[in-house]
């Protein structure tokens, strides 16, 4: 009989703690803001008006919460 697993130290949860369950692709990104195309969103990065994104290998991620605190951000910013 093995010993329960403690959340605390069960190294997938480690791991997890504090990261989003998927990163957001850029293909994620025209689809939830119904862009035209993904060179929109590669326009966004040259001209560091978008979201922020990491570069994992020649592929870039968004983080989910960074992209909603993005759009808040613009959303407030069109409001004033």
């Amino acid at each position: 009989m093995t010993a329960p697993r403690n959340q605390s130290t069960d190294s997938p949860a480690v791991l997890r703690g504090g990261l989003p369950d998927r990163y957001l692709t850029p293909e994620d990104l025209v689809t939830m803001f119904s862009l035209p195309s993904v060179e929109t969103v590669y326009a966004w990065r040259r001209k560091r008006i978008g979201p922020p994104a990491i570069r994992v290998g020649k592929y870039l991620r968004y983080d989910p919460s960074a992209v909603h605190a993005w759009a808040h951000e613009q959303t407030e910013r069109n409001a004033a």
